[in-house]
């Protein structure tokens, strides 16, 4: 079953891991050091991550290294983008608004 983003982003390791693995490529044993869980665990979040297309997995001798897929991330932003205007279209009138009431008072 493939999993969609708002999945794999939901949980704090995986968007760690993301964060990680955007710096640099790394196995899953590299990921693994980086937190207090098992590589089993790591394993699983690597799974639901590529399963999304937000991680790709490219072979280097025996190692598999997991890349960043920009490409997938990039499509989420651009899904994000059309209610990024409406938001701060009511951001600023929100300011707007405390804006006027601090200096009613």
């Amino acid at each position: 079953m493939k999993k969609d983003i708002f999945h794999a982003i939901a949980d704090p390791t995986r968007r760690a891991i993301l964060t990680l693995v955007a710096i640099q490529a790394l196995t899953p044993n590299a990921m693994a050091e980086k937190f207090a869980i098992t590589r089993q665990a790591v394993s699983k979040h690597i799974k639901v991550l590529h399963e999304c297309g937000l991680i790709k997995p490219a072979q280097s001798g025996r190692e598999i290294y997991y890349h960043f897929n920009a490409k997938k991330m990039q499509e989420f932003d651009h899904w994000l983008a059309q209610f990024r205007q409406s938001w701060e279209t009511q951001f600023n009138q929100l300011d707007q608004l405390l804006l006027t009431i601090k200096e009613q008072k």
